[in-house]
């Protein structure tokens, strides 16, 4: 029995990459912990652990000594609804010490920029400053002290001790004037950086935590289509009840223009159901008894009583939006890099901080000790780990959460990563490019005496799993034909199926089937056979021993956006493959009709499989898109794997990307979506990157000796509070995008 265990939790109390860095310390050194990742876009952790070493009662109080908290209960909706609460509460929070630092932070500019020589300036901006740094401020002074406690460091430390040596630098100046006056220096003061930084810095965490939540925009709309409670008949009364008290096996009743809050089979009456929020599907599908609905979807007009069969978490739509959300959370290999940077990342600024006052003060002086203390606070207000922290989680968010409104599922970061780097897409024929719903075109029996064998054929391609067989099926009941008891059935993979009837064998499948039983093609077949083959017919032989007693020409429909997604795909630069199981003329004719150069017919899943290295061999990037058991291997072995969902037939397990409707052109969209949100990425890295490189530097004063200017720290805190919202911004930017 497995038991690692993956679950997601909110994380409270998140400030900057560093907190999150610090909470994956903490969760790593935990024993039991298999794996934890800390997103700071969605503020939530993920993790993966040993239920029998730890639990989740142990993360939260070894967090909460951290200086963070968790949330822990143990439904996730639950769960959820806390985290919008706190999240709400921490905003209405953070607006009130926005408002409230800059009432007091405007008149102190004011005072030090037009009034600093009035008598008192430094007395009333000393007793401005105090109210800041003590309520609205105090945030930061809290959470830097209880991270030194613990021997870590983050954005707070840098927002503490900047404002910290400001003001008792000012402090000290306020009252010992004398002591620079003797040495022929002015005092300054500079309660208003210290009062300024932390407006500006609030002011850009508030703006910051507004865009956060837009980049979630995706997963809560997926989650609006959880209804909230049903009606269920319990002991013959009919009762309503919240969502999470259902049990499998309930009688839950559905009225007109509901959502259905299960999954189950329908029990009693009928109706028309729109689906198109889990399928893509626009038309409403018509439902009766013993027929499967989804949670999420929305009932048209009839009224009817589902059995539930899946409740809760156990739901597609659940399952859906837990995949959504661990891929939201899943961090790009582009991470991990910015993550070991994040790590040092505030210790680094301390040092570099700390380096600039020595170097002020050895070059000039005590002359220069004002200009030594405001370039070392500058440094430490200006460096900014949130944008770093930022520049790839938002991102992922944005194009993951899209990709889900748009029916393409991604099942992590790297994923989404890979799908960039593709140069080729290797197609399976049916189900993919066609429709997977073949219908029977033509017989050839070559005896006429053989056709009273139709209920063999019939009940052996009920055994079958192949696509084709339903359209014999479906061809030889509307003829009448019933079913019989066979004594015996084989699945032979690739080629067919073998049965038994009063102890004889017959065989149904490829054309391999004939020479395997050394059957040979009558004269009297070939004609036809061939005009079949032209068509692009699938061709279904049927025979006894070494004997041919029947072929089937079978035709699956090119999808009707098949042509344009394999057009799209090649403008994108990706060379386009397919793979079929049909023999060459089938194969050829499709491709042909589809343009596509490169097929390969009568192909085995190890022949796909081997088909798939080559390529590989190649240095290629391969992605494989299949929908069939056959296709699995090469799925397997795939750089990018994709699978073709089909409603309830999601391969959400297997698959690194599912399409969840049959509308092929959600490939060119997905390769699209991946390059943009990858683009996106390097885009937010350069600039953070680059803002660091570029303002650390200068507020350490490197371009004072050249043309005197010194970065204020105002103007530092100022920019730092810009830099993390606009990587946010920046990353919402593609949610706009067509």
């Amino acid at each position: 029995m497995n038991k690692i265990i993956k679950a997601t939790y909110p994380v409270l109390k998140l400030h900057c990459a560093g907190c999150a860095a610090n909470v994956e310390k903490i969760m790593s050194k935990m024993d039991g912990v298999k794996e934890a990742s800390v997103n700071l876009a969605s503020n939530s952790l993920t993790v993966s652990y040993d239920k029998d070493m730890v639990s989740a009662s142990d993360f939260k109080s070894a967090i909460q000594a951290g200086g963070y908290d968790l949330i822990v209960e143990s439904e996730q909706s639950k769960r959820e609804e806390l985290q919008e609460k706190e999240q709400l509460k921490h905003y209405k929070t953070l607006k009130r010490q926005v408002i409230g630092a800059w009432i007091f932070a405007v008149p102190m500019m004011l005072l030090s920029m037009v009034f600093m020589h009035m008598s008192f300036s430094n007395i009333v901006q000393l007793i401005l400053a105090i109210p800041v740094m003590v309520f609205f401020g105090n945030s930061f002074y809290i959470g830097a002290w209880k991270q030194a406690v613990q021997g870590r460091c983050n954005m707070d430390t840098l927002v503490a001790l900047s404002t910290s040596i400001a003001f008792l630098f000012s402090l000290f100046n306020t009252f010992f004037p004398q002591f620079w006056y003797d040495r022929g220096l002015e005092p300054h003061v500079y309660y208003e950086a210290s009062v300024a930084i932390i407006a500006f810095v609030l002011t850009g965490k508030l703006m910051e935590e507004r865009a956060k939540g837009n980049t979630s925009a995706a997963i809560k709309k997926l989650m609006g289509l959880q209804p909230k409670s049903a009606f269920v008949m319990r002991d013959g009364v009919e009762m309503e009840i919240p969502i999470e008290q259902l049990l499998i096996g309930d009688s839950v009743i559905v009225r007109p223009g509901q959502q259905i809050p299960v999954d189950g089979t329908l029990s009693e009456g009928n109706s028309y159901v729109d689906e198109s929020m889990i399928s893509g599907e626009p038309i409403p599908v018509e439902k009766n008894i013993g027929d499967k609905v989804l949670a999420g979807t929305i009932n048209q007009k009839g009224s009817f009583i589902i059995k539930a069969s899946q409740v809760g978490g156990e739901t597609v739509l659940a399952r859906i939006i837990k995949m959504v959300q661990e891929a939201q959370g899943s961090k790009a290999p582009v991470q991990r890099i910015v993550d070991k940077v994040t790590g040092i990342f505030v210790p680094v600024v301390l040092i570099i901080s700390l380096l600039t006052f020595i170097l002020w003060w050895a070059i000039g002086g005590t002359q220069v000790i004002s200009y030594g203390v405001l370039s070392a606070v500058s440094v430490l207000v200006i460096a900014c780990p949130c944008a770093l922290g930022l520049a790839t989680p938002t991102a992922l968010m944005v194009g993951i959460g899209k990709a889900a409104s748009k029916h393409i599922l991604i099942k992590d970061a790297v994923a989404l990563e890979q799908m960039c780097k593709v140069d080729v897409v290797v197609l399976d024929k049916t189900g993919t490019l066609t429709e997977g719903h073949p219908t029977v075109r033509g017989w050839i029996w070559v005896k006429k005496e053989y056709e009273a064998l139709k209920n063999v054929l019939l009940t052996a391609e009920m055994k079958s799993e192949h696509p084709l067989a339903e359209a014999i099926i479906v061809a030889l009941h509307e003829e009448g034909v019933e079913p019989i008891n066979l004594t015996g059935f084989e699945s032979i993979t690739g080629k067919g199926i073998e049965v038994v009837f009063e102890n004889e064998t017959y065989w149904i499948g490829s054309h391999k089937l004939i020479n395997d039983n050394n059957a040979t093609l009558p004269n009297s077949v070939i004609e036809e056979l061939l005009e079949f083959e032209t068509n692009g017919y699938g061709l279904v032989y049927f025979g006894m021993k070494n004997n041919l007693m029947a072929i089937i020409a079978v035709a699956d429909a090119i999808k009707p956006t098949s042509i344009e997604a394999v057009e799209k795909l090649k403008e994108q630069g990706i060379e386009v493959c397919m793979l079929t199981g049909d023999g060459y003329k089938t194969a050829q004719s499709v491709a042909r009709k589809l343009k596509i150069d490169q097929f390969e017919a009568d192909a085995l899943p190890e022949d796909k499989e081997n088909f798939i290295r080559e390529l590989q061999l190649q240095d290629k990037c391969v992605a494989m898109i299949g929908d069939g058991i056959n296709d699995s291997q090469a799925l397997a072995i795939a750089d990018v794997s994709i699978a073709m969902g089909k409603g309830t037939d999601i391969a959400m397990d297997v698959s690194m990307v599912t399409l969840m409707t049959s509308d092929l052109m959600l490939l060119p969209q997905a390769f699209n979506l991946s390059k943009k949100t990858v683009r996106l990425i390097k885009q937010n890295l350069f600039w953070a990157f680059i803002y660091n490189l570029i303002g650390i530097p200068i507020a350490a004063g490197v371009l004072f000796p050249l043309f005197g200017i010194l970065l204020n720290p105002m103007i530092a805190s100022a920019a730092m509070a810009f830099s993390s919202v606009s990587v946010v911004l920046n990353s919402l930017s593609l949610a706009r995008s067509k």
